[in-house]
């Protein structure tokens, strides 16, 4: 009788399907060095053969769990059970069409970030989603996610930017939503059950994208401000004296900055001084000729004059964009280099950003003396991400034993104030415990509710975002 992993093989062929140990280990590790176990890796081509590993999976009672550029930071993509087939979509990775009169493109879940956007770009549009790890987190995980990024503020998430998918259930079927309807009022909106639900109730096999005109100018600059609620006044300003053309609007405060600076090889200080609070703006426009750097200068200039930033430096080239920007994408991966460190992704209102970063730069600083907190992030959308570095002299391992009372202190402060705990990351396996905790009753009702009806074995990546029995 032929096993699992023999009619993997009839299906995928030999470079399909991966059991070796060795091989395993790159796909059950994750970014946080969380090691998992699975009894294979199977890597489908097409849609089909992501059906029949889906299929045969619930065929004989076996754990799928999906996986694209593993890149997420809630460890979703990882396996926990021996017996999972972890289901690597890497080797669907073509971009089926680009449509430039629909302003559209459907690509296979496996497709890079970076190559999505490269084939917008070759038909003069723009795929707007971007982030820190777009070189090699991949559509579908993307999507399953539903990934936020620095423009956000401008064009939405990763759900804001599909119109269409095409799925995998959890008994084999697949449903082919690849509509590129602007309109289609006929019942339910079925992909929104799959976006953000991190591969529990199907796989997500490609995606019809919304594109957008490509950027023929910008404008970037770095500016101080006094304090998170100058920086909302700056940005109210920004957007009505520039016609809306903020595509991203970054906070740092002096300790994220400053990390950036100090650890990041040939890094300068963006500002004649450092500062307690910086923005990141960036304009941008598919109006070539509008001359965004006059624009900005001018609306800085103003700023300055009335008080509201103190400090400016504009990019002069985009080598100078991409230093500026560099400063706040790969600074964000270093607060490691000064020992323990805590992270956190929460969002609240745009208007309790101050309160929420006053309140928890407060508690955590009480409960945590000589705790150093970098709090920056997209204050265009509310997402503010707070890490915290432990004490000087502080033995790690006693500062990395108090992660639950500083998780606490953030994550409730975000609540409280109508916020939420996890803006960008998603829950995978690390935030179970606080969706339970913070999420309503009913909602987690509803979610179980899904699970129950789409995946009623409960092979769908187990474990992850909600336990359900």
């Amino acid at each position: 009788m032929l096993t699992v992993r023999d009619r993997l093989i009839e299906r995928l062929g030999p470079s399909g399907v991966l059991s070796d140990p060795a091989d395993l280990t790159p796909y059950v590790t994750g970014p946080r060095r969380f090691t998992g176990a699975c009894g294979l890796v199977a890597r489908p081509a097409t849609v089909e053969e992501t059906a029949a590993v889906v299929a045969l999976a619930a065929e004989h009672g076996c754990p799928v769990v999906p996986q694209g550029g593993n890149t997420g930071l809630c460890d979703g993509a990882i396996p926990t059970d021996p017996r999972a087939i972890l289901l690597n979509l890497g080797r669907m990775n073509r971009i089926r069409a680009v449509d430039p009169l629909s302003y559209t493109m459907t690509a296979e879940a496996g497709v890079i970030l970076a190559h999505a956007q490269a084939a917008a770009a070759d038909a003069d549009l723009l795929f707007p989603l971007s982030l820190g790890a777009e070189g090699s987190c991949q559509i579908g995980g993307n999507l399953a996610t539903n990934a936020g990024g620095k423009s956000v503020l401008r064009y939405g998430s990763a759900r804001d930017l599909v119109l269409g998918l095409e799925v995998v259930l959890p008994d084999g079927r697949i449903w082919n939503g690849l509509r590129s309807l602007r309109k289609d009022n006929t019942g339910g909106d079925l992909k929104q059950l799959f976006l953000g639900s991190e591969g529990t109730l199907g796989i997500i096999t490609a995606a019809l994208l919304k594109l957008q005109p490509s950027v023929a100018d910008t404008a970037c600059a770095f500016a101080a401000v006094a304090d998170p609620l100058a920086a909302l006044k700056l940005l109210d300003r920004l957007r009505r004296r520039t016609g809306d053309a903020i595509s991203s609007f970054e906070l740092m405060n002096a300790y994220a900055l400053e990390v950036a600076v100090h650890h990041l090889p040939g890094a300068v200080h963006p500002l004649s001084e450092p500062a307690a609070w910086t923005v990141l703006v960036e304009l941008s426009s598919s109006r070539a000729g509008g001359d965004l750097t006059a624009l900005l200068t001018e609306a800085l200039a103003e700023a300055l004059e009335d008080g509201l930033v103190t400090d400016a430096t504009l990019a002069q080239n985009t080598a100078q964009t991409a230093a500026f920007w560099r400063l706040r994408d790969e600074g964000a991966t270093l607060y490691w280099k000064e020992g323990g460190l805590l992270l956190h992704d929460p969002s609240v209102p745009l208007a309790r950003v101050p309160d929420f970063i006053e309140r928890v730069e407060r508690e955590v600083g009480r409960a945590v003396p000589g705790a150093r907190i970098a709090s920056f992030g997209h204050i265009g959308d509310g997402n503010i991400h707070v890490c915290v570095s432990q004490p000087k002299g502080m033995d790690k391992k006693t500062f990395l034993a108090l992660r639950g009372m500083v998780q606490d202190l953030v994550y409730g402060a975000a609540v409280d104030l109508g916020g939420s705990f996890s803006a960008e990351h998603g829950i995978g396996r690390l935030k179970m415990d606080e969706l339970i905790r913070y999420r309503p009753p009913v909602e987690i009702a509803l979610m179980t509710t899904l699970k129950r009806a789409l995946d009623p074995a409960g092979l769908m990546n187990p474990g992850k975002v909600l336990a359900v029995p």
